[in-house]
């Protein structure tokens, strides 16, 4: 029997899921208790306050704006997020689950499976500068089981406090973030992007690029993970299933995006966060620029990704600098970019996120779209 690639898992086990009442927002005594392995820590004070802050009144004007972005950014991300995850290549290729998590039956039939049903349960305060969210795996199932679903892997995560697994995070209102993890290899880190849509702050999608640091301190993408999520309520700690209220599918061997979406001369306006004075803390609120900026993207060193999504590490021509970049075009000349610029010596400096408009590169796609009609 020749192999079959799923696409939308049509053979992974769907659930219903019932969903309970909305609860009211815990407390940090009232999450401690109900949830001792995800304990929060009050931050210190300092963690909101601007290093450059020039005067006391500036430091409150600064401190209380701090405060009501953290306050809707905790509310955007907080949630039950629930989707698929798949790893990707260096050149875009889905990579397959290994063997000992598939049901025999899928081998069986020669099917080929490369995305995890996944969870994550997020928890922001909006009251503090301190988060959790846990990645959770699905084992792969075959049949109607109603509670067939069981979990492979749980990684926790904690942004803030005495518990602070993060080297710098750096955040939106709207729920939009990055945020650079260790992986306990001083060769290896994570660069984690959130991106969400601006059409609908119910769906989003988390690229994470794996990067190594060589000898010489460059940095180099070894591989993609992504993961396609919508939200499904109140956090609940990851209690309760999608299942048939999954809105989105198993995407990993989907089309990916075409390198004329991505190309072409590009309108920004960005919103940054620096991170290169190193008396700034590690957890920093994006900054609204002023005016535009112009950028060629060519379809050197881009990774393309389904879901309309790309990825690119890049060294800047005069080598001081090294650019890491996702992106997601939602529609012919519109999209979002999540960028890190890194300086030679591997330091994060620059983090920024930028609202693209492709000029040129839309325009010649629509001359390419309509010239076969025209006889060209």
């Amino acid at each position: 029997m020749a192999g079959v690639v799923v696409v939308g898992t049509t053979l992974m086990a769907i659930h219903h899921r019932t969903l309970k009442p909305t609860p009211l927002p815990l407390s940090i005594s009232q999450f401690n208790l109900q949830y001792p392995s995800l304990r929060f820590n009050l931050p210190r004070p300092a963690s909101i306050m601007s290093a450059t802050a020039a005067t006391p009144n500036a430091a409150l004007i600064h401190q209380h704006s701090t405060l009501e972005c953290w306050s809707e950014f905790a509310r955007n991300i907080s949630g039950e997020w629930d989707g698929f995850g798949a790893d990707f290549t260096l050149d875009g290729k889905p990579i397959e689950l290994p063997e000992n998590v598939v049901p025999d039956a899928y081998r069986d039939w020669e099917v080929k499976v490369f995305d995890w049903q996944t969870q994550c349960p997020t928890l922001a305060q909006p009251d503090n500068s301190n988060a959790i969210y846990k990645l959770i795996k699905l084992l792969p199932t075959v049949g109607c089981e109603a509670d067939a679903a069981t979990r492979f892997s749980i990684d926790e995560r904690s942004i803030g406090g005495t518990d602070n697994m993060v080297s710098a995070f750096a955040y939106q209102s709207t729920g939009c973030y990055t945020a650079v993890w260790s992986t306990g290899s001083s060769r290896v880190f994570e660069l984690e992007h959130c991106l969400i849509d601006p059409r609908d702050k119910e769906s989003r999608v988390r690229i994470i690029q794996i990067i190594g640091v060589d000898e010489n301190k460059r940095l180099v993408l070894k591989n993609i993970k992504v993961f396609v999520e919508q939200w499904y309520g109140p956090f609940r700690n990851g209690d309760q299933l999608g299942g048939c209220a999954i809105r989105d599918s198993a995407f990993a061997s989907t089309q990916a995006l075409q390198s004329s979406q991505v190309s072409g001369v590009w309108q920004c306006s960005s919103s940054k966060a620096s991170f290169q004075d190193s008396s700034n803390s590690f957890l920093q609120q994006l900054i609204k620029v002023d005016g535009v900026e112009k950028l060629v993207r060519d379809e050197e060193h881009v990774v393309l990704l389904p879901k309309n999504l790309w990825s690119s590490v890049k060294e800047t021509e005069d080598g001081e600098n090294i650019w890491c970049e996702v992106g997601w075009v939602l529609e012919a000349g519109h999209g979002i970019t999540s960028k890190c610029i890194f300086s030679r010596n591997a330091e994060l400096k620059v983090y920024a996120f930028l609202r693209d408009r492709n000029f040129i590169g839309s325009f010649i796609s629509r001359i390419r779209s309509i010239a076969p009609s025209m006889g060209v």
